[in-house]
């Protein structure tokens, strides 16, 4: 569960050096390297913060990655129920997802081009899918 715990943390880290490209220091002076460590957190922050945004303009609408985690979580849950078994509660928390590509290329193309915060947050709810049911007995 510790390890499951930490992925989310994981993604995170992903995220900045796949999708924001921070894979190597801007300098090696002390103060540019904590700039550049801040301004990258600034930057997930707000991707984050507008991923987080687009789902609450609908809750009734999750992440494609959200569906398919609870897909193969009801799966797991039916396993272990034939087993006798179950799967650990903690699973069936809120998670936090990596920042979709979508996102990201979105807010670039906003601030290349201008668009407006709600113009964006918009595009970003057509991409959300109907929620699946959730599972009854964790």
């Amino acid at each position: 569960m510790l390890y499951f715990m930490r992925w989310t943390i994981e993604k995170a880290f992903n995220n900045s050096k796949s999708n924001l490209k921070e894979t190597k220091a801007w300098s090696s002076d002390n103060n540019s390297l904590k700039n550049q460590m801040r301004l990258t957190a600034m930057s997930y922050n707000l991707l984050r913060t507008v991923e987080e945004l687009s789902k609450i303009q609908d809750p009734e609408l999750i992440h494609p990655s959200d569906k398919k985690y609870t897909e193969d979580l009801e799966k797991r849950q039916q396993a272990a129920k034939k087993r006798g078994g179950f799967v650990n509660p903690l699973f069936f928390n809120e998670r936090i997802a990596r920042i979709s590509s979508y996102t990201i290329r979105a807010v670039q193309n906003a601030i290349m081009t201008g668009k407006s915060l709600s113009s964006f947050i918009n595009a970003l709810v057509a991409k959300l899918v109907p929620r699946v049911n959730q599972i009854g007995e964790h």
